[in-house]
């Protein structure tokens, strides 16, 4: 979900790690020389949903590296198989109304300019966890703690779940 820490914790989940770090939105950005918001603005969210897919699976085939997906990455039944099958998956679960928080403030979340942007997370949260639910190899409280305690109960949980032992990427959703 938006908001959740996504690209904060793999960050420093990275740097722990000593692996690469890709963040979605960010690598679109810098391959298309134009933000999300215009994304969306040219292509609508179906032109953006289908760049993001390539993306991911173009990544999924890195060694050595965690990637921060894009909120919406879950949607696309394909995206979810990718994940699954290539990836180890860490959901950064997070209510809601601790989502409004984080975002209510920028301007830079294309889904969030409605005339109800905290309805919206609402929606998109009711939507979108059960999805990130049926792909996570890994759940983590995304509402309490630091980036770096998170990362830290992340590393705790590969630790004891060996989930990562075959060498997928980290996928932080």
């Amino acid at each position: 979900m938006m908001g959740a820490g996504k690209t904060s914790v793999g960050r420093e989940l990275a740097r722990r790690l000593n692996l690469r770090f890709a963040d979605c939105d960010h690598e679109l950005i810098a391959r298309t020389g134009v933000s999300v918001p215009i994304i969306f603005e040219i292509e609508g969210e179906a032109g953006f949903r289908r760049r993001e897919s390539r993306l991911l699976a173009e990544l999924l085939d890195e060694p050595d590296i965690i990637i921060a997906t894009g909120g919406g990455i879950v949607l696309d039944p394909a995206n979810r198989a990718l994940l699954s099958e290539r990836g180890t998956v860490i959901y950064l679960n997070t209510p809601p109304s601790v989502l409004w928080e984080r975002t209510r403030r920028d301007r830079n979340r294309p889904l969030l300019q409605v005339e109800d942007p905290r309805g919206r997370i609402e929606e998109l949260y009711r939507q979108r966890d059960p999805l990130y639910r049926a792909v996570a190899d890994i759940i983590v409280d995304g509402e309490h703690g630091s980036c770096s305690s998170m990362a830290r109960r992340v590393e705790k949980a590969l630790a004891e779940r060996t989930v990562n032992a075959n060498g997928k990427p980290l996928c932080v959703s």
